[in-house]
């Protein structure tokens, strides 16, 4: 357990830890430094316990940092000032590393993201209403940072270089955006920061429904309270447009069932169909512009032994 304090102490700040002595303490705690974020993730058995910092600890230590406590799986209550909160899977909960906090219960299953409070575009006084507030990973904006820290930690040492500094940016605008709804404060969020959370959500929103043959730019900007010319503009920023992102994930999401062995019964036209190409000839076409190889031959080609980095033009 000392070296799991100590991992603790090093990556987030000074706490005092305490886990009863016969659970099966994690042996690592491992973190991730992404640009505007650090990530904390304890992975291992469940293990219950207590985190406590202190005002003796603060006056030892204050990194002006704050953090959200993101419960991946089990569950846990965080108390800071007055308030106290319980936290499910998927649910998270804002602390102020500076002012004294606790956290009790599955200390396994919990992602600590931190970051300066003077990134924070929010006075003092809106932070310390922040404190001990539950974000329900159910409602949309807390849910895409659930959804993207939850991908994060799954596959953490791959966050580790320059792609991995994208990444903290963009769970660091999701997070500034939910923050700022609960505050009712989104005016004071820069116009970038509100651009980039749009486009998140934007994006996981086209996620959710490759398979649905009905998705259009209409449905889209219309689900989003913003005009077809808008939507357009955001893609054009970025060198593409609505229906080429479109068609590129949902390739992608064919590639991968054509690949995956437990599905090389199904049907070519039905693994198009899944994900939105109700034309098989058109899906056909579309493949092979994208990868070289018609879907029937990459599968066959996949099947013999060479990986799917082994071809296509992406």
């Amino acid at each position: 357990m000392a070296q799991v304090r100590r991992s603790i102490c090093e990556t987030i700040a000074p706490f005092d830890l305490r886990i009863d002595e016969s659970q099966d303490c994690p042996a690592e705690v491992r973190s991730v430094d992404m640009g505007m974020v650090r990530l904390v993730y304890g992975p291992g058995a469940p293990a219950e316990g207590e985190v406590i910092r202190t005002p003796r600890l603060i006056r030892r230590s204050d990194p002006e940092l704050c953090k959200i406590d993101l419960q991946v799986h089990g569950r846990a209550v965080v108390a800071q000032d007055d308030r106290q909160t319980d936290l499910g899977a998927g649910d998270f909960g804002f602390v102020d590393l500076s002012r004294p906090c606790q956290l009790v219960g599955t200390l396994t299953g919990l992602a600590a993201v931190m970051f300066p409070r003077s990134l924070l575009p929010f006075r003092y006084r809106d932070t310390r209403q922040l404190a001990g507030v539950r974000f329900d990973g159910q409602e949309a904006n807390s849910a895409l940072v659930t959804a993207l820290v939850g991908q994060v930690v799954t596959r953490l040492d791959e966050y580790a270089g320059a792609g991995g500094v994208r990444v903290g940016g963009a769970i660091f605008d999701l997070i500034t955006a939910a923050l700022s709804v609960r505050l009712d404060r989104s005016e004071v969020v820069p116009p970038e920061t509100r651009l980039r959370a749009l486009t998140w959500r934007i994006k996981a929103f086209i996620e959710e429904r490759l398979g649905d043959p009905e998705l259009s730019p209409g449905q889209i900007a219309a689900a989003h309270h913003i005009s077809l010319r808008y939507l357009h503009r955001i893609f054009q920023e970025q060198e593409s447009t609505v229906g080429a992102w479109i068609r590129t994930r949902r390739l992608d999401r064919c590639r991968r069932d054509l690949t995956d062995p437990t599905l090389r019964d199904r049907p070519v036209s039905a693994v198009g169909a899944r994900w939105g190409f109700v034309d098989a000839t058109h899906f056909g076409r579309a493949f092979k512009a994208r990868y070289g190889l018609n879907p029937r031959e990459y599968r066959r080609l996949c099947a013999g032994g060479r990986g799917p980095g082994a071809v296509g033009r992406d």
